[in-house]
């Protein structure tokens, strides 16, 4: 059996070494037809490939993809070390990061794959511009606003925004993530809201946080003119002890706005560094107020007219319980129904 599998080792080596050719230039011959076939250039238009250049492409841009990937999170570690660099100015970077890359692939891909001459594709991304500008506008719109937020930065992540939403409602939250056409806010009620990018770049919003987390919020209320001024102040201020998310600096403070028609207008003023919390600060301090006028005998006046009347009379009518006007001898006619009916 030793002999028999040694002879086929030495018949197979000698098959191999024949005509002056060892394994690899065998197997180089062999292949021969298949890698013709994989290197075989098509041409469409003016690109021309091959089922090997577009796989190498696809590769390349496989590549870009994996080193973006790497790339961000290494980035990101390094600057998760200083904790002194703002989180809207870290999400900027790795953004433009990853989009540097991905541009580079896509680039490489290109030439490598179809050969692409940029010159060309110039040209017809000129072309395609006069389309681009009737119908898909709003989309080269939101992906030019997304690269403003990102270097004007009116808006970061993390800010709490209240933007105008499409049917005139206020739209209230965090912003989780800029995109490259949509920028995604999380709602107090934990709703992710997609908005356009144009709609911060175009449109006005607050950012309760743009420069510094503090916010200050303005609680008015209304008071009767029988009510002492001095009394309503301390009041107020009272409301704001010990109320959850508010700053101890700068201090409560009320300030008497206005003489209304019907009332006198103060505003409590307060202090949070969690802006995002102020519907519930405004509730708790709401609940204060009114628990406090009650104790204290403030009133909260109800809106109050005088009317006046030239000529005429008002009855009262008893099935609807409202005053109705008119004149003497309609009063009178209803004075006699009335009489008869009793």
């Amino acid at each position: 059996m030793k002999m028999v599998g040694g002879l086929a080792r030495v018949t197979f080596g000698f098959a191999l070494w024949q005509q002056d050719e060892n394994v690899l230039q065998r197997l180089w011959r062999w292949t021969a037809p298949l890698r013709d076939y994989v290197n075989f250039d098509w041409k469409l238009g003016n690109f021309v490939f091959s089922p090997s250049s577009l796989l190498i492409g696809a590769l390349v841009m496989l590549l870009a993809v994996v080193v973006s990937r790497y790339l961000r999170a290494f980035i990101e570690g390094r600057m998760a070390r200083h904790k002194f660099i703002d989180p809207g100015v870290q999400f900027t970077v790795l953004r433009l990061v990853h989009y540097v890359v991905i541009t580079i692939g896509v680039v490489t891909a290109l030439k490598i794959g179809v050969q692409a001459d940029f010159t060309s594709l110039a040209v017809i991304f000129t072309a395609l511009s006069v389309g681009i500008g009737f119908g898909l506008q709003f989309i080269a719109g939101d992906i030019a606003a997304g690269f403003i937020i990102l270097f004007e930065r009116p808006v970061r992540v993390g800010d709490f925004v209240t933007i105008p939403g499409p049917d005139g409602k206020l739209t209230e939250g965090r912003v989780q993530s800029i995109n490259l056409r949509t920028t995604v806010v999380m709602t107090n009620d934990h709703i992710a809201a997609i908005v356009p990018n144009s709609k911060f770049a175009n449109q006005n919003f607050l950012n309760w946080s743009y420069r510094e987390r503090r916010s200050r919020i303005s609680v008015p209320v209304g008071v009767s003119y029988a009510a002492d001024a001095d009394h309503v102040t301390r009041t107020l201020l009272r409301a704001a002890e010990g109320v959850q998310f508010l700053l101890d600096e700068p201090k409560p403070s009320v300030q008497f706005t206005e003489f209304g028609d019907s009332s006198l207008n103060f505003r409590l003023l307060v202090w949070t560094d969690r802006p995002r919390r102020h519907q519930v600060i405004r509730s708790a301090i709401n609940y204060r107020i009114r628990r406090l006028f009650l104790e204290e005998g403030i009133e909260i006046p109800s809106p109050q007219r005088d009317i006046n009347l030239r000529g005429g009379t008002l009855r009262f009518e008893p099935k609807s319980g409202l005053l109705a006007a008119g004149d003497d001898a309609e009063a009178e006619a209803d004075g006699e129904v009335a009489t008869r009916e009793h």
